[in-house]
């Protein structure tokens, strides 16, 4: 506010052209449009605006004056401007701006705007005007025809200050060509090949001015002409003797489009009771057999002409009905047949799906049977532990259900094999014993020798006991388990014999507590009263009683042996060789 109340004060003291500020000025209006030429003198205090006047410099340099305004004899308009132009304000001397209502090319030009002024003198303001002309312009389609060689498919012309710029937007091929004419307006032509696929397509022509916003568009549609092609069809299907309202339809193409057709029957006139209505060919009555024959239509427009020949051929009505049969009783075999195959098809899917649930069933059987087996083996694993425990860190649960098993064995062995003896005396040895001491047989095992009774027995004992020895290898393999444990079967303890039931019952051991060396006799077993027979060799069943006192200890009906720090412990599944 303050910077404006200082410009005002800074005008009322100094004296200048409000507008236009510059002395020189240019200006750009439009043709037919309301032109205004700014001028504006301030006069500063004492001084007095006593005349205004416009003048227009002529090529020649001479000028030409428009108006005048004196602050008391009024305005006065001069030549043919007169009636054409007027000032802005009422007070021609308090604003001077002069006002063109409708401008014309002509008014293009220098303009001077010229203040007389007392006692200061004169001023003046000098405006150029420049005058556009928004452009004028039109296409002018071409009618092309098919089949006509490369040329001119349309041309947009334009008028207009400054020239205005032409062009095309399109998809067809085609060439554009420009031209400028000394009056000031410009030209283009598009140029292409006709074909009737190009037919309705756009062309428009696209007008470019620097007074227009954006480019004036003028919609074009290519037109091109090309002759028609007739096609004939049954309108009711195939045709037969005794058909109602039968009609033949004759389309055709082409642009313009065709509006003469003519029919014709056998190059000749059409059958009675038949008429054309447009491009149909209507029988007013039932088919007959004499209407059978070539059908000709003659299609025309301004291009050339089309025709085409449709033969109508007639059956009877038996015939007809035959061939009606004849489908049916096809349609029936179809039918019939697609019906066996689907059939077919459920049995093939049934059997199959039948198949899976016995082959699913049978394998359910036999992981049954299998789990069963597996769970068998894991009871069998389970008591074979519990009846394994020990206590000596340096043998496994194993080595000694497998020293059980083995002795158990060898004692059903010796009892199918020869009677029971009293003592340990009659167990080993003999006097058919090697003079070294025990016996071993192939396998590891002392040999069991009996009292002399051998030669009594002779032949007669040998079926006998190839049929034990049958007996107990069956047994070996059944128990799942090693049988050579190293051990001779006396040296397996008698409560374990006793509780499998293989060897006869013997005296219970029960009362030899863990960690106490049993006495030696309590070692030998008792002597079975078997008359007439006595052991001649006690020395050997002393020696293996005194062993067993030594290395060995009864502990909860297992024989076990007793820690050594040179103790070597074979796992009883080591063949020893």
């Amino acid at each position: 506010m303050e910077l404006a109340l200082l410009f005002l004060a800074a005008v009322c003291v100094q004296s200048d052209f409000v507008e236009p500020p510059q002395p020189d000025t240019s200006l750009r209006f439009l043709a037919e449009s309301e032109t205004r030429l700014p001028c504006r003198y301030q006069a500063e205090e004492g001084e007095k605006v006593v005349q205004v006047t416009w003048h227009k410099e002529l090529a020649d340099g001479s000028k030409d004056q428009i108006i005048t305004a004196h602050f008391r004899d009024g305005h006065t308009e001069f030549g043919r401007y007169s009636g054409r132009v007027r000032f802005e304000s009422s007070s021609p001397t308090e604003n001077s701006a002069l006002l063109i209502p409708s401008t014309e090319e002509s008014d293009e030009g220098s303009y001077t705007c010229h203040i007389s002024t007392f006692p200061n003198g004169n001023f003046e303001r000098h405006i150029k005007l420049t005058v556009w002309i928004l452009p004028i312009s039109s296409l002018e389609p071409v009618t092309l025809v098919e089949g006509q060689s490369f040329r001119v498919a349309a041309a947009c012309r334009a008028v207009g200050r400054p020239l205005p710029r032409l062009s095309w937007d399109t998809d067809l091929p085609g060439q554009s060509q420009n031209r400028t004419s000394e009056g000031g307006s410009v030209s283009s032509h598009y140029s292409l090949h006709p074909l009737r696929s190009m037919n309705g397509k756009k062309l428009d022509c696209l007008v470019w001015h620097p007074g227009l916003e954006g480019p004036r568009r003028i919609s074009n549609r290519l037109v091109v002409h090309y002759p028609p092609d007739a096609t004939i069809s049954t309108a009711s299907g195939d045709p037969y003797v005794g058909l109602e309202k039968a009609e033949l339809v004759c389309e055709s193409g082409g642009y313009p489009k065709p509006q003469n057709i003519t029919w014709t029957w056998r190059g000749g006139a059409l059958p009675d009771g038949v008429s054309v209505v447009g491009g149909r060919l209507a029988f007013g009555r039932a088919l007959r057999m004499n209407d059978s024959g070539v059908y000709e239509c003659v299609v025309r427009n301004n291009v050339g002409v089309g025709k085409t020949e449709y033969t109508l051929t007639l059956r009877e009505r038996s015939q007809r009905k035959g061939d009606s049969s004849e489908d049916n009783l096809l349609l029936i075999i179809i039918g019939v047949s697609a019906g066996a195959l689907v059939m077919v098809l459920v049995i093939v899917v049934l059997l199959v799906n039948r198949y899976h649930r016995h082959r699913n069933k049978k394998l359910e059987m036999e992981l049954s049977e299998k789990t069963e087996e597996i769970n068998s083996f894991s009871r069998q694993a389970s008591f074979r532990r519990l009846n394994s425990v020990s206590t000596d860190p340096r043998v496994q649960a194993e080595d000694y259900a497998l020293l059980r098993v083995d002795s158990r064995m060898k004692n059903s062995q010796m009892s199918l094999e020869g009677p029971v003896y009293k003592d340990s005396q009659s167990s080993l040895g003999g006097k058919w014993g090697p003079p070294g001491g025990v016996e071993l047989d192939e396998l590891g095992r002392p040999v069991v020798w009996d009292d002399g009774r051998e030669s009594l027995r002779g032949a007669e004992m040998d079926g006998e006991k190839e049929e034990r020895r049958r007996r107990v290898e069956s047994y070996l393999k059944s128990s799942n388990m090693s049988l050579d444990s190293g051990l001779p079967s006396s040296l397996v303890p008698l409560k374990a014999q006793q509780d499998d039931g293989v060897a006869p019952r013997e005296p219970d051991l029960g009362h030899l507590r863990e960690g106490v060396s049993p006495n030696k006799g309590d070692w030998a077993p008792t002597r079975s009263v078997e008359e007439g027979h006595e052991d001649e060799d006690g020395s050997s069943s002393y020696q293996i009683s005194e062993a067993l006192t030594n290395h060995f200890y009864y502990s909860n009906g297992v024989l076990r042996p007793r820690p050594h720090s040179n103790a070597i412990l074979l796992h009883p599944r080591t063949q020893i060789i």
